[in-house]
């Protein structure tokens, strides 16, 4: 499903798009947040961004990142599967980086599964690098996560 991406927006998320995002989250995880996980990083959580990519009026595409003082923790960030390939994951995180740059944060943060090659190699062409690694973070199978790091 190839499309120009003058029919795709980029926006700042509201709780109106939680539909979206959890069509998204269940499509892209195999242990996806739960709805009202989601609802508490809009309502409760005031260190939460998200940007969600709109094709027409489907959210095919989100990202959160957590900025606290100086520094911004991407939370998560996927695209529909139908939609991949096309570096709107890429678009997604500069958008979020830049974001993140002009609110304050020096350095940004992330956890990828150790297994998760793609990812890591838009990581790195972003600028992260690799800080460490998390033991048994995924819950379901006990993989380790890579944390990397930006300075932005």
């Amino acid at each position: 499903m190839r499309k120009s991406m003058m029919d795709i927006q980029l926006r700042k998320a509201t709780l109106a798009d939680l539909d979206g995002i959890m069509e998204v989250e269940v499509q892209s995880f195999t242990l996806p947040w739960s709805r009202e996980a989601f609802y508490n990083e809009f309502v409760v959580n005031h260190f939460a961004v998200y940007f969600v990519l709109e094709d027409k009026e489907r959210i095919i595409g989100y990202c959160g990142v957590w900025l606290v003082v100086d520094e911004a923790h991407i939370t998560n960030i996927a695209v529909l599967p139908e939609y991949r390939g096309q570096k709107l994951g890429e678009l997604l995180l500069r958008s979020m980086m830049e974001f993140a740059s002009e609110s304050g944060a020096k350095s940004m943060t992330l956890e990828v599964r150790v297994s998760n090659t793609i990812a890591q190699s838009l990581y790195k062409k972003l600028g992260f690098f690799e800080g460490g690694i998390r033991k048994n973070y995924y819950s379901d199978n006990q993989e380790d996560a890579l944390v990397m790091w930006v300075n932005l």
